[in-house]
């Protein structure tokens, strides 16, 4: 069995093994992203599979090296699961990723005037609401490579967080996870698209209000939700960068922010954990 070099990119720091033979432990939170280089391998075409808790994981070329990117549910149990790669040598890797809880602390978080008010009828109006803005999201399709070669930044110019991602909003009797990062950004703050993608939905919903997703490929999604404006149209391509809309405050929303979210194949992680992985990356 010939030795592995695998560099692991976990939220905000980086572990190296230099070994195939043993099994080494990472440790993360429910809702992290995780990035794994195999540098071992000099294409795609020596890696023969990649596995995370027995489903397979995609391999692709990011700055020269076959990559895995993928995340951690919010809700994951944790507990103890297994990464495994295997290259066409039959040369083996495996990995325990020990998945930790998340606290998740509760806000109460009234229904603004324009959703009804703190009434039960605008609270299960709203919950309706959310699953099936929900269900609409997690229809969209991904492309079956990955768009974009450049690291991810952040989708403002200045990025002053209001929201964390996580924690639980207390809508009256209902309990809602916050699956994003909230951005303070006054009416009309420009706002770009953090990487290379194809736009995949221009809508604006009751709750998520004026909402622009970006498909980068392989699983890889970006969402920007209650826009006072949208400047780009369903299968444009967007480059890093790219003004795509402006902040505003539509939908379930008190004042003018910019809501991110990013899910790795369908899973919502951390967006502040997933630009720290790309932190100091060479473009």
């Amino acid at each position: 069995m010939k030795k592995l070099v695998f560099v692991i990119i976990c939220g905000f720091w980086t572990f190296f093994n230099l070994s195939a033979y043993a099994i080494a432990q990472t440790v993360v939170l429910q809702g992290d992203p995780i990035m794994l280089t195999i540098d071992s391998a000099k294409s795609l075409a020596e890696v023969s599979s990649a596995v995370f808790n027995n489903k397979k994981v995609n391999v692709f070329l990011y700055q020269n090296k076959p990559t895995v990117l993928f995340g951690i549910d919010l809700n994951q149990k944790p507990g103890d699961y297994v990464f495994s790669a295997e290259l066409v040598d039959g040369s083996k890797f495996e990995k325990t990723i020990t998945v930790s809880e998340r606290e998740k602390p509760k806000q109460e978080l009234g229904i603004p005037e324009k959703l009804g008010g703190n009434t039960k009828q605008s609270q299960t109006a709203l919950v309706s609401s959310l699953g099936s803005e929900n269900a609409v999201l997690a229809s969209l399709w991904t492309g079956k490579k990955a768009f974009w070669t450049k690291p991810f930044q952040a989708p403002l110019a200045s990025t002053t967080i209001t929201d964390t991602y996580g924690y639980l909003r207390e809508t009256g009797s209902y309990l809602i996870s916050h699956k994003g990062v909230d951005y303070r950004a006054l009416e009309g703050t420009s706002v770009k698209a953090m990487n290379r993608g194809v736009v995949r939905l221009v809508k604006t919903f009751r709750v998520y209000g004026k909402t622009i997703v970006v498909d980068h490929g392989f699983g890889v999604m970006t969402f920007y939700m209650h826009l006072a404006k949208i400047k780009v149209n369903v299968g444009e391509l967007v480059l890093p960068g790219q003004v795509i809309g402006l902040s505003g405050q539509t939908g379930y929303a008190e004042s003018p922010h910019l809501h991110i979210s990013v899910r790795l194949n369908g899973v919502s992680i951390d967006p502040i954990k997933f630009l720290s992985l790309f932190s100091g990356r060479k473009t």
